[in-house]
């Protein structure tokens, strides 16, 4: 599983890489910014197995998430991120995007609504969001035509 980690440290019989998780973390990041998300996400689960409040260890490991395509376990890890750093804008941002790849709208629009709230000056936040809005509503439009 070495090569999967980009040759970055041996396992032992346990099934965890050799190191500290100080260092699994900054490899995982490494794995990220080098665009594998995947073998990112693994050894950032390691990660957050030894440091599950964390808020820096969460956050990459949401990316990590998100970046690979795994919506559910995003939310899920933005979720986690939001409730150990409530202050935190990215991760109901993260939380928001993750929903509306799930298709959960009114989740998305809830939480996309904060960041937006939380930090008005970041035009991607009131973008997404307006997004959002435009396709519950679209859906709302769309199952109000199917009752009728």
């Amino acid at each position: 599983m070495s090569e999967r980690y980009g040759g970055y440290g041996a396992e032992d019989g346990a099934g965890e890489p050799t190191g500290e998780a100080a260092d699994w973390y900054r490899q995982g990041v490494q794995l990220l910014e080098a665009g594998d998300p995947q073998a990112a996400a693994q050894l950032l689960t390691k990660v957050a197995q030894k440091n599950p409040d964390s808020a820096q260890v969460l956050e990459a490991l949401a990316r990590a998430h998100f970046d690979g395509g795994l919506y559910e376990r995003a939310l899920e890890s933005f979720a986690q991120l939001a409730h150990v750093s409530p202050e935190d804008d990215y991760a109901q941002f993260g939380w928001g995007l993750a929903a509306a790849k799930l298709g959960q709208m009114d989740v998305a629009v809830e939480h996309l609504s904060a960041a937006a709230a939380m930090r008005p000056e970041i035009r991607h936040y009131a973008n997404a969001l307006r997004a959002a809005r435009s396709t519950l509503r679209e859906q709302s439009g769309k199952r109000g035509l199917a009752d009728e």
